[in-house]
């Protein structure tokens, strides 16, 4: 029966029906109620399904943050078809790439990207659909012939529909990784692998009974991304009305007006979102409110962590970590459980082992393979059979980072495997000598790389941006690696940048240092 599955449309009536009605939202200073936007919700998958939507097809979601999103999902999820979210800031080919291999039919976008629409549309021959939200602008790009273009608002003309159903192990979400290393891969989803980690994500961040609940949260983090579609899931398994007060984009002063207005409880950050904020007098501001704020999606230095406390009493940040393969979660720190360097303890129903090459188990302490086994696993990767059963052997994901566990069960990760440096027969982690680089008081960001060096295999390259627009020697900041760092750790070559480049989800772009690295620079040697 369709009211006992784990479908993503019931999880959301059932969110509904158990909190009631109440102030949900908040974005660009209006509120919105739940009941409205479930409402609308109910209009727009029954459009949907009106234009020819058919279970299993795949809809794309290319928007920056606004109240539609997470409302399309929902309508998306109603009409028994796949939720595609790309970042806004795709280019045209990589758009292009996303619709050809996803066989997109319909699209979902606003004015301001329909030229990267329109440039892509030629490359999506199933595409039949663009729906733009708050109207096509005059003067818009025009779309191949194939593609019919639509207002948002007229699906909502509708009467409301019911749910299609669908089966636990059908597809509900295609999410694209960053594709940093190549073309970006599309990854399988089902209802039970979405519902079964968000699950699991909303179980490790209760409070205690005796504490108060904690209702407020403020969401800078892009919704068209893996982490936010998670981070839109967990609300929907709410016990107790919340309201989320949404950011466009992320803007570090905006951040910290809306945190002051509405007195906000949580937050969701990535890293660099932290650095950013860390930029700003934030002593300064009111943020007494704050307890918790959940980071993830890349390592977060521990001089950062400390940085953040020191300034934000009261607050503390809780680390996760996770991949687009498990859902985005697999595990997480629980309040009150923060280790140092640590990024928490595996999530309920969540199993983790550490293995080596041979793919024997290893002891805490010992650094190997991370590799889970969850039902919020993919199913797969997207048109790729033999990728896939190279990535998951029987029913265990091998994440490709490399990490260990402690004595008390704590999770630590220590890189990525193909980020491995191997100089002169000796590994070097980039993150072991990132950590010691951000510790220089003038060092805001540091990223390392390898680069292909005749001699030794690889040579140890690291670019860093300053706190400040006071020269800093190279020389004197590769000596204070040397002085904290093993001998085949230290860098041999230090550049500065203004910022390091970051991906579209604000993950560091090692793709983009490594073909720094590779450009000519005067060498150090030591």
């Amino acid at each position: 029966m369709l009211d006992n599955s784990l479908n993503l449309a019931v999880l959301a009536e059932s969110a509904q029906t158990r909190l009631g009605d109440h102030d949900a939202l908040v974005y660009d200073g209006q509120v919105h109620r739940s009941a409205r936007l479930h409402e609308r919700a109910t209009r727009v998958g029954a459009a949907l399904t009106g234009i020819g939507l058919a279970p299993g097809d795949r809809v794309v979601v290319l928007m920056a943050n606004c109240p539609e999103v997470t409302l399309t999902y929902s309508a998306i999820w109603r009409a028994g078809a796949v939720v595609t979210p790309v970042l806004f800031l795709v280019s045209p080919d990589e758009l292009g790439h996303i619709l050809s291999d996803s066989g997109a039919r319909v699209l979902v976008t606003s004015p301001e990207l329909l030229p990267t629409v329109a440039a892509a549309a030629p490359a999506a021959p199933e595409l039949r659909h663009v729906l733009v939200v708050d109207g096509i602008p005059e003067g818009a790009p025009a779309l191949p012939g194939h593609v019919h273009a639509a207002d948002f608002a007229e699906l909502e003309n509708a009467a409301p529909g019911g749910l299609v159903a669908r089966g636990d192990e059908d597809l509900a979400a295609l999410l694209y990784t960053g594709g940093t290393t190549g073309r970006a891969k599309g990854v399988m989803l089902s209802h039970r692998n979405l519902h079964a980690c968000s699950a699991a994500a909303h179980t490790a961040t209760q409070l205690p009974e005796e504490h108060e609940p904690l209702t407020r949260t403020l969401v800078p983090v892009p919704l068209s991304h893996a982490y936010g579609l998670i981070v839109t899931l967990v609300g929907w398994h709410a016990v107790e009305p919340h309201l989320a007060v949404l950011q466009r984009w992320f803007d570090p002063a905006e951040w910290i007006d809306l945190a002051q207005k509405h007195r906000i409880q949580r937050t969701t950050l990535v890293p660099s979102m932290i650095q950013m904020l860390l930029a700003h007098p934030l002593e300064q501001a009111d943020l007494s409110d704050l307890r918790y704020v959940s980071s993830g999606a890349a390592p977060l230095p521990y001089e950062t962590r400390l940085e953040w406390e020191r300034r934000v009493p009261g607050s503390e940040i809780m680390e996760g970590y996770g991949c687009t393969e498990s859902g985005s979660v697999i595990s997480t720190t629980r309040p009150g459980r923060v280790r140092a360097g640590s990024v928490g303890e595996p999530l309920s129903g969540y199993d983790i082992e550490i293995r080596d090459d041979e793919g024997l188990a290893l002891p805490a302490g010992e650094d190997g393979e991370i590799c889970v086994r969850s039902a919020g696993v993919m199913h797969g990767y997207w048109h790729a059979p033999s990728l896939t059963a190279q990535t998951v052997r029987d029913a265990w994901l091998h994440t490709g980072d490399i990490g260990h566990f402690d004595e008390e069960g704590f999770l630590y990760v220590v890189d990525r495997k193909k980020d491995l440096i191997l100089r002169g027969g000796f590994n070097v982690f980039p993150r072991d000598v990132e950590d010691v680089l951000v510790t220089h008081p003038q060092v805001a960001s540091a990223g390392v790389v390898g680069r292909p060096d005749a001699r030794l295999g690889e040579e140890v390259v690291a670019f860093v941006a300053l706190r400040s627009e006071h020269p800093l020697d190279e020389d004197e900041l590769m000596m204070y690696a040397k002085d904290h760092l093993a001998a085949h750790k230290y860098p041999r070559e230090v550049r500065v940048l203004d910022q390091l480049p970051l991906t579209s989800v604000g993950k560091l772009d090692r793709k983009a240092l490594r073909a720094l690295a590779r450009t000519p620079e005067r060498p150090h040697t030591g």
